[in-house]
């Protein structure tokens, strides 16, 4: 397995949207390193640029969306501590689905709060808060810094969409401090086209597993015209040093409490859409999205039984049951693509076949249509459905290519 480090760089590519007007870029040079926290020339994320941010900070009152994984440099320090200690005037922090530290479950619920290291106030854009307008006409310039998965269910994204349309709705300029994506090395699945299923796990007319980095996503976004009313978002993106679409990456701090590992991550994009049945992806134990099984011996030999882990009470299937299926933690993580192989698998195994979409409606927002469930049903093979979304896939390709701040993997 290959591990790339985090570490800091000075690259800036930005571009700047304003509401009602067509989208203009310009780039900005490469201005001279200067951050402590550079320790060699490998992968330097947005977060790490200092050089590059904190001038567009100065004289101004700022707002944060982050969580544990907005961190700086090799030291792992927390975007909030840096901030404050280089005497931005940091107002609030807005926290994503997982709360502002990591540390909730699934659609628990987020409440607004103060971070208990600093005393920042905390809000929530997850669910309904009536607040968000005047919490956002308070700042001049807002800070976006969550790491994706790179799958179109994981809701980091629809937290950003959601910032983009406060600040085209009140002229706030937005600065995305791009970080890789883990799974940038491919694009598959169906592309969500019909409003009936879109949701919060499946808000973008984007593929599954999507191939954008949260900044060429904030680009799709406004090019596409897809916040309100057709707004356009102001948007500086800092991009990435030394990374593309080819390279692997894996995460320095978990992105949330159920992806706790590479090889999670890797497999999360195949395995994301059992959570429309009650079969358990190992959420209770110590390999969620690394194992799989159901609380019957046909489903395989490996055996489990899930629990209670913190950060994982809640929606635990299966919990307190032994669980039969299939082990996978011994799979490389970086050879991991999308596959619908273990959902086929479990379906084929199952004695009552209609019992298996236990949610059904959650697995269409989770495929973003109610196609893939229909074929599964159908009895259609992996080949068989893959060949169905391509002409689809392939104009999202087509699209993509517009937006891409770094090289592609094809």
């Amino acid at each position: 397995m290959k591990f790339l480090p985090l570490v800091a760089s000075s690259l800036i590519g930005s571009m700047f949207f304003f509401c009602g007007l067509k989208t203009q870029a310009r780039d900005i040079a490469n201005p001279p390193l200067k951050s402590d926290f550079i320790v060699n020339d490998e992968i330097k994320t947005g977060a790490d640029q200092l050089e590059a941010y904190l001038p567009l900070l100065k004289g101004k009152k700022v707002g944060l969306m982050g969580n544990q994984t907005s961190i700086v440099g090799a030291r792992k320090e927390h975007l909030v501590d840096v901030l404050l200690r280089e005497k931005v005037d940091l107002r609030f922090g807005f926290a994503p689905e997982h709360g502002f530290r990591g540390d909730i479950e699934r659609g628990e619920k987020v409440s607004n709060d103060k971070d208990a290291r600093t005393g920042l106030p905390l809000y929530t854009l997850y669910g309904k808060n009536d607040k968000q307008d005047s919490i956002i006409q308070s700042i001049d310039v807002m800070i976006f810094d969550l790491q994706d998965v790179g799958a179109r269910f994981y809701t980091y994204i629809a937290s950003m969409h959601r910032v983009m349309e406060l600040c085209a709705k009140h002229n706030k300029e937005l600065i995305v401090l791009d970080r890789p994506n883990p799974c940038g090395d491919q694009i598959d699945g169906p592309v969500r086209k019909d409003d009936k299923f879109k949701s919060n796990v499946s808000l973008h007319k984007i593929a599954m597993i999507h191939g954008l980095t949260v900044g060429e996503l904030a680009h799709m976004i406004n090019g596409e015209e897809w916040l309100e009313n057709g707004r356009q978002c102001q948007v500086t993106v800092i991009p990435v040093r030394n990374w593309d679409h080819s390279k692997m990456y894996e995460l320095p701090v978990i992105p949330s409490p159920s992806l706790p590992n590479h090889l999670s991550v890797r497999l999360y994009g195949a395995l994301c859409l059992f959570e429309g049945t009650d079969i358990s992806v190992g959420r209770g134990t110590d390999w969620p999205f690394q194992v799989v099984g159901y609380d019957n011996p046909v489903y395989g030999d490996f055996k489990y039984t899930p629990g209670e882990k913190a950060g994982m009470v809640k929606h635990v299937e299966g919990k307190g049951q032994t669980m039969y299926g299939q082990d996978l933690r011994g799979l490389d993580a970086d050879q991991q693509k999308f596959t619908l192989k273990y959902v086929l698998d479990f379906y084929n195994k199952m004695p009552d076949k209609s019992k298996f979409f236990a949610r059904p409606e959650f697995f269409d927002k989770l495929a973003g249509t109610d196609e893939l469930r229909k074929q599964i049903i159908a009895g259609k093979t992996e080949d068989e459905i893959k060949a169905s979304w391509q002409k689809e896939l392939s104009e999202y390709k087509q699209m993509r290519k517009k937006y891409l701040l770094y090289n592609d993997f094809e």
